[in-house]
């Protein structure tokens, strides 16, 4: 799955290269290309990319969290069981 954005970085690092090394180019130019071709870019496919599996993530810790919830209290309440108070006893 990140083979295309690998060669992808690897084209830009090559494109900034020739432009650092160009007689007419610049190391600011370079740096320039390098950002606006690669990084910005590319992190914005890759956090929309990763959308889907950020909601699943999101969607199985939910329901852990629900599942301990529900699971520490026997009435399926949610709240931890405490001490049982004892029936009052009437004197004869």
């Amino acid at each position: 799955m990140y083979i295309v954005p690998i060669a992808w970085m690897y084209v830009v690092l090559m494109m900034a290269l020739a432009e650092a090394l160009s007689p007419h180019g610049s190391v600011l130019g370079a740096i320039v290309t390098f950002t606006m071709y690669g990084l910005l870019p590319l992190s914005i496919v890759l956090y929309v990319m990763g959308t889907p599996a950020r909601r699943r993530a999101r969607r199985a810790a939910e329901a852990a969290e629900a599942a301990a919830a529900s699971a520490a209290a026997p009435d399926g309440g949610g709240h931890a069981p405490g001490e049982t108070v004892a029936a009052e006893r009437k004197e004869p």
